[in-house]
């Protein structure tokens, strides 16, 4: 499979589970929805991710997209940044 279409199909995977997530959880507190990502969204981006390497800017832009998704869905994340979500919620890029 190539290299786009192994990062499409993370990616699908990825935001149907954070989907599920979204649906279903009513108490969005952080910790709770930080080990829910952990434990549910992530190795399904990492998993495929590690394999393929991606090298387009497109492929690693809808990498990213399924964790920027995820940062806006946490309780008090309104109104800042991408970089600034990602530091309250102490993640990395998916990139690094």
């Amino acid at each position: 499979m190539k290299c786009s279409k192994q990062c499409m199909y993370a990616c699908n995977k990825a935001t149907t589970v954070l989907g599920m997530i979204k649906r279903t959880i009513r108490f969005k507190d952080m910790t709770v929805m930080l080990s829910l990502y952990k434990s549910l969204v992530r190795p399904h981006v990492e998993y495929r991710i590690s394999a393929s390497n991606p090298h387009y800017k497109k492929d690693k832009e809808l990498i990213e997209k399924v964790q920027r998704r995820f940062t806006k869905m946490v309780n008090n994340m309104e109104g800042k940044s991408y970089e600034e979500r990602l530091y309250c919620l102490k993640l990395w890029t998916l990139e690094e």
